[in-house]
């Protein structure tokens, strides 16, 4: 294995509360109502997908006026609340990896975003970043990993995949790449398309550092962490 690629909220940051509270926020000022659990299932597209899907399923039209303004609004308001950190371990993790392997992220947050937590706790470490805003189609179509495995120039067989979220499992699959997902905010039920699901960072640092990640590489297609 030469590449290990990485969604950030759910992964490697712990965002996803504050994306949906401003998602919520943002759409009530249209007079629509959500479960915040909607916001966890749709993690990984980026906004013009969430805004579409949203405003369909509650019967609404999503014209270009609708989706610029919600996602402004979405926006600054997760600017405001947001108080973003890394998840325990993940820096540690990134650090002990960096030497043996090329690290990339893939979002489904705009890039500005993405830049904006990456250089805030990770610096130097990515050789590859890919915005939701980057590509015509974010997650759950496989162009942004596709984009990433382009970018890191190594073949899809020798990369592994981290996510947290349905449509980046998704994603990552139909991509033709190996996946292990994390429970950080759905249960397993919700990732069960990835080749192995862990219940949490601990396990995952566990399992990545106690041997080498190239081990998944030899799994049959489970739900289940390692044991």
């Amino acid at each position: 294995m030469q590449a290990i690629i990485f969604d950030m909220d759910g992964v490697l940051v712990d965002s996803m509360h504050y994306h949906a509270e401003a998602w919520d926020v943002a759409l009530k000022t249209v007079g629509i109502c959500i479960d915040k659990k909607m916001i966890y299932e749709l993690e990984g597209a980026n906004y013009r997908q969430v805004i579409d899907i949203l405003l369909k399923q509650f019967g609404d039209t999503p014209t270009e006026e609708k989706i610029q303004d919600i996602g402004s609004k979405k926006l600054t308001i997760f600017g405001q609340i947001a108080c973003v950190k890394p998840f325990d371990g993940i820096q540690e993790l990134l650090e002990t990896l960096k030497p043996r392997y090329k690290l990339a992220v893939v979002s489904g947050s705009n890039r500005k975003t993405v830049d904006a937590t990456i250089n805030n706790f990770f610096p130097d470490t990515f050789q590859v970043i890919v915005g939701g805003d980057e590509t015509k189609i974010s997650k759950p179509s496989p162009e942004p990993y596709l984009m990433a495995v382009e970018k890191l120039g190594v073949p899809k067989e020798d990369c592994l995949v981290i996510e947290n979220a349905p449509f980046g499992v998704r994603s990552a699959k139909s991509a033709g790449l190996r996946c292990i997902a994390i429970t950080t905010y759905l249960g397993k039920d919700c990732l069960k398309e990835a080749d192995m699901v862990v219940d949490n960072h601990s396990e995952l640092v566990r399992y990545i550092t106690g041997g080498t990640p190239d081990s998944i590489f030899g799994l049959q297609t489970t739900t289940e962490p390692l044991s």
